[in-house]
């Protein structure tokens, strides 16, 4: 019997490849998606799967992809990210719109395309029954997706659209043997995200983490994915929010050592 198949985009770096690199010792075939080609391929060599290129805001490169997977059993919509931390009084629309395009549109192009494939899956359902026997959409969203902070308007909002496309579409799979989760993660530390989001600016990137004792990294996220996708077929797990111990909420970040307060 062969493996199931699990489509990972945005797999080269960061949560994607972390992900990626988890899903296939949970015994997945994985199908690792994204612009940079050279690094899913040194991926796929070392996990056994299989790179294909894949631009999310484009509908030839998501049909691109859909030629190479005529099978899938779960889809992990990763590819997106940040830009700009400017408020909404002097932000640029383009960075918007680019966050919208990557964040909403771009899970909007590929689970649209894939989501015949993923319900082609769950033929074998039933209650009990373990990977492969149904089909799963991943949303990798954020706790921007749910709350709002200064400086980050055009991200939220992007979040906030793919939180709602998630939302809505497990309503519209009801009776279907396609599930749909959502995975939340706050202040995780990964070498791009944050670089990115300032402009390339390092010193930035690096002092959002300042004196922060332990922020998630890729692997914790990764874990989160794999724990879900793994569960009994008949298990949905609507929603997992994931946070550092030392972020208690997104506007309380203890910076410091954590530890036991003194009597």
């Amino acid at each position: 019997m062969s493996a199931p198949v699990a489509v990972v985009t945005g797999a080269s770096s960061g949560i994607g490849e972390a992900t990626a690199r988890r899903l296939a010792t949970e015994g997945f075939e994985v199908v690792l998606a994204a612009r940079r080609v050279d690094r899913l391929e040194r991926l796929a060599k070392e996990t056994g799967g299989r790179a294909v290129p894949l631009d999310v805001t484009s509908d030839d490169s998501v049909a691109g992809l859909v030629a190479e997977v005529p099978e899938c059993s779960v889809l992990v919509n990763n590819a997106g990210g940040a830009v700009g931390v400017e408020p909404v009084e002097s932000a640029d629309p383009s960075d918007w719109r680019w966050m919208y395009e990557v964040n909403v549109l771009g899970v909007l192009r590929v689970t649209q395309a894939l989501l015949p494939a993923l319900e082609r899956s769950g033929a074998g359902f039933g209650p009990g029954k373990g990977i492969g026997s149904v089909g799963h959409v991943v949303v990798m969203s954020s706790t921007a997706g749910h709350i709002v902070y200064e400086g980050g308007g055009g991200y939220t909002a992007a979040k906030h659209g793919a939180t709602t496309l998630g939302e809505t579409l497990r309503l519209e799979m009801a009776g279907r043997p396609v599930r749909v989760t959502e995975i939340a993660p706050g202040m995780v530390k990964t070498d791009e995200f944050t670089v990115k989001r300032f402009r390339g600016d390092e010193e930035k990137a690096e002092a959002l983490y300042a004196d922060v004792d332990g922020p998630l990294t890729a692997e914790d996220v990764a874990d989160c994915v794999a724990w879900s996708v793994t569960r009994p077929a008949h298990v949905d797990i609507e929603l997992l929010v994931v946070r550092p111990l030392a972020q208690a909420a997104q506007h309380k970040l203890h910076r410091g050592p954590i530890r036991p307060r003194e009597r």
